[in-house]
């Protein structure tokens, strides 16, 4: 199963490309598209494109998103949900199914608690996917952190020495 994980956002959107084969997790891909400070139509366009691309170099057979979660700047909040928005639309041009977790649901399923750090997540992410560092910025990180929920929420039997302890 080939998952594309999305850390929505408007300037920066983490993006992570994750294989599962079993018990076996291995990252394939992962980056940032970022968008420059043209107009929300152009950035939506533009985040759309570059997801299309992603759609048609890895062929997921999942995209799983964070769910939008907005209590300070609710200007900020809406110009994201309409990028999200041109990622779900992405998405069923593609028709692959679409998931969303909320960040304690993922830090749940990565750290085993549901109010990790970013550090955690990061730490734990770099160990499940046997990378040597920990993916920067922390969008790419988030972004593969919600693959990897998804890869563990998306079956039931994975190994135990493989699942975050609770």
């Amino acid at each position: 199963m080939i998952i594309l994980g999305i850390d929505p956002g408007l300037e920066r959107i983490g993006y992570g490309v994750v294989r599962r084969q079993g018990s076996r997790l291995e990252a394939i891909e992962y980056g940032l598209i970022t968008t420059p400070r043209i107009l929300l139509p152009d950035r939506i366009r533009l985040v759309h494109e570059e997801v299309l691309t992603i759609f048609d170099k890895h062929q997921p057979d999942a995209v799983v998103t964070e769910r939008l979660l907005f209590t300070v700047n609710k200007t900020t909040a809406m110009d994201v949900a309409k990028v999200l928005g041109s990622i779900l639309l992405a998405s069923s041009f593609r028709g692959v199914p679409w998931t969303e977790y909320s960040p304690p649901e993922i830090k749940q399923s990565v750290v085993g608690n549901g109010n990790a750090e970013k550090k955690q997540v990061q730490f734990m992410v770099a160990k499940l996917l046997s990378l040597q560092t920990a993916p920067k910025p922390d969008d790419v990180a988030d972004a593969l952190a919600i693959a990897i929920t998804h890869a563990f929420r998306s079956r039931a039997a994975i190994p135990a020495n493989l699942l975050p302890k609770s």
